[in-house]
């Protein structure tokens, strides 16, 4: 998120394949250390996304000095247009908040970005998650687009759906149509989301391994298993930015 300076915030506050890569499922859906990730998503003003984003690319480095961008990406489709979404990676909640007092005294982060860019800024959201302890953050093989898939399961948590999930995950990642990069599980926010993020090199081959999915008999199965535990599902296709470390 955004951090705003102490006598800024004074004024404003009354305003190959899924093996790979994962392994076997614990009922604890946290990673061993403390490492988690924070999902950022910017809703913003239409007449104002290409400036706040040349804005933000000529200062990312100003902002990555602090802490690791893990991706940066507009929404295409699939979601609220107008929007970026971001994921940025921290050791600990208090190397989380070091790097925001940080911030908020950094003058030339304050001057060059945040101050000119928060009037195009209409709504902000903050998620913590962690990779579930079955997967590693993974690498695309080339340039390509993302899809983020956010799944709310039901209540009950990895010990309840968490071995159907896995099983539906790999189904789809050893089809070889997409390349699987993070399973994250929601601690603040919205709770029992999943956010499952893959990439793809265009939107008509992840179409056409989407269709050969649904005649997949083993895919069918492992899916019809894993949706007994599911509430809803909302799939945004992404376009990663040139700043952004997956791209």
């Amino acid at each position: 998120m955004l951090v705003l300076g102490s006598s800024l915030m004074r004024t404003l506050a009354p305003r190959a394949l899924a093996r790979q890569v994962c392994s076997s499922l614990t009922t604890d859906h946290r990673q061993p250390e403390g490492t988690f990730y924070e999902f950022c998503t910017y809703y913003l003003k239409p007449s104002n996304v290409e400036e706040f984003l040349y804005n933000f690319k000529k200062n990312v480095h100003l902002r990555t000095a602090h802490s690791e961008l893990v991706g940066y990406w507009s929404v295409a489709f699939g979601g609220r247009i107008n929007t970026v979404f971001h994921i940025w990676k921290y050791d600990s909640y208090a190397h989380r908040a070091a790097v925001y007092k940080t911030l908020a005294k950094d003058k030339e982060w304050q001057q060059r970005f945040l101050i000119p860019n928060l009037p195009f800024i209409d709504k902000q959201e903050s998620e913590i998650t962690y990779l579930v302890p079955w997967c590693k953050i993974g690498k695309p093989p080339k340039e390509g687009f993302y899809e983020l898939v956010t799944f709310l399961m039901k209540p009950g948590g990895p010990a309840l759906w968490g071995d159907a999930f896995e099983r539906a995950v790999n189904a789809h990642a050893n089809q070889g149509h997409i390349k699987l990069i993070g399973v994250f599980h929601a601690e603040y926010g919205l709770l029992n989301r999943v956010h499952v993020l893959w990439w793809t090199e265009n939107a008509d081959i992840r179409a056409a391994g989407r269709q050969q999915a649904h005649e997949d008999p083993k895919l069918v199965s492992a899916v019809r298993e894993s949706v007994n535990y599911l509430d809803t599902q909302q799939n945004m296709f992404l376009i990663p930015w040139s700043f952004s470390p997956l791209k």
